[in-house]
């Protein structure tokens, strides 16, 4: 399941987080680094999955 999340996260960031942990504070951060630039946002997202 994770390989998935992480597949989603590369294409859209905010997804993948949210599928991991919901709607919180790791969810609105990924939003606002995928606004400042993409690559960030992915960075974070598979951050987050792999954290977890």
């Amino acid at each position: 399941m994770d390989i998935l999340r992480i597949l989603l996260s590369i294409l859209l960031p905010p997804l993948g987080v949210f599928l991991q942990v919901g709607i919180g504070a790791q969810f609105w951060i990924n939003i606002l680094l995928t606004l400042l630039g993409y690559i960030p946002g992915i960075v974070h997202a598979v951050y987050i999955i792999a954290k977890r």
